[in-house]
């Protein structure tokens, strides 16, 4: 078998492998670090940073790279919120593709964009190659891989299978997002932080302390806090400078499998540029989407569950949705099959509480 026909059995064999990932029962970070071990060889990258994200607005939220510098991590959060760039991931996401390079996205200039400029460049790398990891709707996480600039642009096979991959580990990621039973226990109520410039961490009150403990990135950055809470802080100052944002609010679920938003607000006349970032518990409203999604409904299937929390009965369904009532029954099979319950009253104490297994 000549060169070509090894890379190609090389390919298979590492898509097989991230393909099983869903089916593990790992966390996010052991799907991250499983996927580098069968990727890293066959898409040729050199370094790489991973991503959790929440999956309704697709806004990071995490960070794990045991090969870049996380030393000036402040720089990445306001690019990747602040610059213009080619390829950012909301682009890759609207362009129907779940992959794409920097060369590529630039026609052969990567120096366009300023991640490459400022970081990318710098760092001694010659191309980026981002993948986002979408499954059922929701953007459950992504990364981006960098080339040695020695080594050339990552090439066409690199992005084609890149693109294969993440389709599967948007499916394992969103099974590590699986409603575990955490949910159920009382929050000690409102986590308050004040960031200053750089998002540097200026006051808190509550018990963000703890909270912010356990929402804590799985590399150590720069920032000395979450992810998540310097993604709400800049999402919050492009509101006051008038710019669009996907939303105020981002998403976040903790170890134990419980889902906080926190939402930013800027400080009205802060001459030192400060936001405040109110951390809460996600109530059934704003989790219950996330956990259908996570089970893999589809979003029929969603509208049939909602429907069921909400009280209505199948010929309620059958009405509002316009549907037959034996295909409302086909949905619920379905949906029940997908969650591991047998009835609608462990459907619905199993969203409504995170209900664990």
């Amino acid at each position: 078998m000549g060169s070509r026909g090894s890379r190609a059995a090389a390919a298979q064999q590492a898509i097989e492998g991230v393909r099983e990932l869903a089916g593990a029962g790992l966390t996010a970070e052991q799907v991250f670090r499983r996927a580098d071990e069968l990727l890293r060889d066959v898409l040729e990258y050199d370094a790489v940073c991973w991503h959790t994200a929440d999956p309704a607005t697709g806004l990071v939220n995490s960070v794990l790279s045991d090969d870049l510098s996380l030393d000036s991590f402040e720089n990445a959060v306001r690019l990747e919120v602040w610059a213009d760039d080619p390829a950012t991931f909301p682009r890759i996401r609207r362009s129907g593709v779940r992959a794409e390079t920097l060369s590529r996205a630039t026609q052969g200039r990567p120096e366009r964009a300023a991640r490459f400029r400022e970081q990318i460049a710098p760092a001694g790398f010659g191309d980026e190659l981002r993948a986002t990891f979408d499954a059922h709707g929701g953007m459950w996480g992504c990364a981006a891989f960098m080339r040695a600039a020695a080594r050339g642009h990552f090439l066409g096979r690199h992005r084609e299978l890149a693109d294969t991959a993440a389709r599967h580990l948007g499916h394992a990621l969103r099974a590590c997002h699986l409603p575990t039973g955490g949910g159920a226990d009382a929050d000690a109520g409102p986590a308050v932080v004040v960031l200053g410039p750089s998002n540097r961490l200026v006051a808190l009150s509550g018990p963000a302390e703890e909270l912010l403990a356990r929402l804590a990135d799985p590399s150590r950055t720069s920032l000395g806090l979450p992810t998540a809470f310097a993604m709400a802080a800049e999402q919050a100052r492009r509101t006051a400078s008038g710019l669009p944002v996907p939303q105020a609010k981002i998403r976040i679920q903790s170890g134990d499998g419980r889902w906080y938003v926190l939402h930013g607000s800027s400080l009205q006349g802060s001459a030192a540029d400060e936001v405040t970032v109110v951390a809460t518990a996600a109530t059934p409203a704003d989790a219950m989407p996330l956990y259908l999604s996570a089970y893999g409904l589809t979003a029929r299937e969603q509208e049939v569950a909602l429907l069921l929390v909400r009280g209505c009965d199948t010929r309620d369904v059958s009405r509002l949705l316009t549907m037959k009532p034996y295909t409302v029954q086909d949905h619920l099979k379905s949906v029940f099959a997908k969650a591991g319950v047998a009835s609608r009253r462990e459907l619905i104490a199993r969203i409504m509480l995170g209900g664990g297994h």
